[in-house]
């Protein structure tokens, strides 16, 4: 069970974890050893997320996500599966909890009665100075 908010928790079953090989450091290893680590998550099939949260998150992972709601992370920056798994891991959770946080709802503001005045007078400021340099006819 991946704990991510007190009112969100993740069954492990919901992620998979592939190794794959990877570019990157580690010499001849790199063409031996399957390090990189492809978490897949099927946002879209989760019980644990709300469809407020689920668009969140597919607003946020931009072209992580599939069509079908499947959330792929791609974690190869450490030469070691257990790094890169944990890595993964990490970006999932820290992914679902930005996702997890509604947005601050925006209150509409009104321009004050003194900055209303002043550009009203930098208008007729300005419309005079254009008003001088015509020429009369």
């Amino acid at each position: 069970m991946l704990r991510i908010t007190p009112a969100i928790a993740i069954d492990d079953d919901d992620i998979s974890i592939a190794f794959v090989r990877a570019s990157g450091p580690g010499g001849q290893n790199v063409n031996k050893v399957a390090t990189a680590a492809h978490l897949r998550f099927e946002a879209a099939a989760s019980p644990a997320l709300t469809d407020a949260v689920r668009g969140r998150l597919a607003r946020l992972a931009g072209r992580k996500m599939t069509r079908e709601g499947v959330l792929i992370i791609d974690a190869r920056r450490f030469r070691s599966q257990e790094q890169n798994r944990q890595d993964a891991i990490d970006r999932l959770v820290d992914l679902l909890r930005r996702a997890a946080v509604p947005p601050r709802p925006r209150r509409p503001s009104k321009p004050t009665r003194a900055s209303r005045e002043k550009r009203l007078a930098d208008k007729k400021h300005h419309s005079e100075k254009k008003e001088t340099r015509r020429t009369k006819s």
